[in-house]
């Protein structure tokens, strides 16, 4: 287990370093938004190509690739005709001089710390006989409700932004009824899902670790607050807000 979490460390050191390249060339930092979900590919198809691969294995393996394939593209067509996306260019105007050697550390190396804690449960899984269980079909079917949001999500939220009239416009129709941020619920949803499926393995839960750090991230750091700090001034957002679940899907206030 040691030899391979630092082999797998060293493969993400790597891979970010790559990505903070391809970012200096392209001068923006948002392309570590689609590097996210492709360092779990990458991962996912080391640790199956280098280490004997059980069937619960591989079904881990599958589902993160799939899931970083969908997000991954979203991002990518989301992003493709725009600009750097605004928190990125707000670092970069803050951070000045040492705007390099931050980017580095704070975004491209910082992620790559944050991917080997939340894939963790694949280190845990790599190269074990383990066979599929009760907790497999539960863990399965908390990823599929967590693919629902987090796709479902995202489609409904490009759409309503093709569409849109007015920049003061929100969208709140849809699963965005229910939840201000299905995309996130969905996203924790399906973390907690893998963790779900290793949870008869030994020593599983120290991999609790994972589904925590995403939810922690997308509830308190990165996530909710960094995005709706955004709206604090706009009156019909806060309206929103007042009537809408902050993640939970439920039905909205009156």
């Amino acid at each position: 287990m040691g030899s391979l979490f630092l082999n797998s460390a060293l493969l993400i050191f790597l891979y970010a370093t790559c990505w903070y390249i391809i970012a200096i060339i392209k001068k923006r930092n948002d392309v570590a938004d689609i590097a996210w979900g492709l360092g779990y590919i990458l991962l996912a198809l080391f640790l199956f190509i280098y280490t004997p691969h059980s069937s619960l294995a591989t079904l881990l393996y599958c589902l993160v690739t799939v899931w970083g394939i969908r997000l991954s593209v979203h991002i990518y067509l989301r992003n493709r005709k725009k600009g750097e996306d605004y928190r990125y260019k707000q670092w970069r105007d803050e951070w000045g001089n040492s705007f390099y050697i931050r980017s580095y550390l704070q975004v491209f190396l910082l992620q790559g710390v944050f991917l080997l804690i939340i894939a963790s449960p694949l280190l845990l899984v790599a190269g074990s006989n383990e066979v599929c269980s009760i907790y497999t079909c539960i863990g399965f079917v908390f990823w599929v409700v967590g693919f629902y949001f987090q796709s479902v999500g995202d489609y409904q939220l490009s759409v309503f932004i093709r569409n849109k009239k007015s920049s003061d416009d929100i969208i709140d129709t849809g699963l965005w009824k229910y939840s201000r941020h299905p995309n996130y619920f969905g996203e924790i949803m399906m973390w907690w899902g893998i963790y779900i499926i290793v949870i008869p393995m030994n020593n599983s839960t120290w991999f609790i670790v994972s589904p925590l750090t995403i939810s922690f991230l997308l509830l308190f750091v990165s996530g909710i607050p960094l995005l709706e700090k955004k709206y604090k001034n706009h009156t019909a957002f806060q309206l929103y807000k007042k009537k809408t679940s902050a993640i939970i899907p439920w039905p909205p206030k009156k």
